[in-house]
């Protein structure tokens, strides 16, 4: 079982026990890293965030048949008070647990069913090239996401266009989506980006990072670019899993250069994944 098949499962059979992505992961036997990377790219959620969400809509599961005891319901969902569950439960559904009780019924576009896998979302990879990647100073805009809200990407691009030749020091044309900053509620930094010869005189309104020189696995994704999710989920959920290599903790990023047309959307997209030694 790949490790967001296994962390899927595991999930379910601990709703009503703590437990933290360290442990998923060990569970899973990958990184911290690679784990929350291949479960957003296969769920499109963070994996705290969906453990969150399905205790809450097992929580509402009970409060729709008529549980009696909220505090009883809360402690099952892994929360220590009625008032941190009744604060986290309004959140997703928009109405207290008492006032959902009293509906009578689970009808919720917000109630999260357990996830099964998607195997169609499998392709067909050409082999990878192992690269040793210089060091990179990349200049651009940068926002945070989680694995949820990352549909806004696309209009992040948009944005970052007319800086494209205007940025102080740019080398070249090619650009980088850079994916870094990561922590463990699934929130990462996107930066679309360029490389920069320095940092000196770049406008305060872009992000920076220095992406020091890496051993990386290099896979390219052909087509438009709409379709790069299956290559990213093939990677992570398939590839990654299968070749018995190990995933570096480190920014990992797409290349755009001039095999990509960006009016298009259409062509050759380099998708860098950073390895251990």
């Amino acid at each position: 079982m790949d490790p967001v098949g296994k962390v899927l499962w595991l999930i379910e059979s601990r709703l009503s026990r703590e437990i933290s992505l360290s442990e998923l992961a060990d569970l899973s036997g990958v990184s911290r890293f690679h784990l929350s990377r291949a479960f957003g790219a296969a769920t499109g959620h963070s994996v705290m965030g969906y453990l969150r969400r399905r205790r809450l809509s097992e929580a509402a599961r009970s409060l729709s048949m008529g549980a009696p005891d909220i505090l009883t319901v809360a402690l099952d969902a892994g929360y220590g008070s009625h008032e941190a569950f009744t604060r986290a439960f309004y959140n997703q559904f928009g109405l207290t647990p008492e006032r959902f009780r009293a509906r009578g019924h689970l009808t919720s576009p917000e109630f999260v069913e357990p996830i099964r896998m998607d195997q169609t979302l499998l392709v067909e990879l050409e082999a990878p090239r192992l690269e040793d990647g210089r060091a990179l100073l990349i200049a651009g805009l940068g926002q945070r996401y989680t694995f949820e809200t990352n549909e806004g990407i696309p209009a992040q691009w948009q944005r970052f266009g007319p800086y494209i030749g205007n940025i102080p020091g740019q080398v070249g044309w090619t650009t980088y989506g850079v994916c870094c900053n990561s922590d463990d509620t699934g929130s990462f930094e996107y930066i679309c980006g360029v490389e920069a010869s320095h940092f000196s005189e770049i406008p305060e309104e872009l992000s920076r990072i220095r992406i020091p020189a890496h051993r990386y696995a290099v896979f390219s994704h052909r087509g438009h670019i709409s379709t790069i999710r299956s290559t990213v989920y093939t990677i992570w959920n398939k590839w990654l899993p299968e070749s018995g290599l190990a995933v570096s903790d480190a920014p990992d990023f797409e290349r755009y250069d001039d095999r990509f047309d960006p009016k298009s959307g259409s062509g050759v997209v380099e998708i860098w994944i950073p390895m251990k030694a």
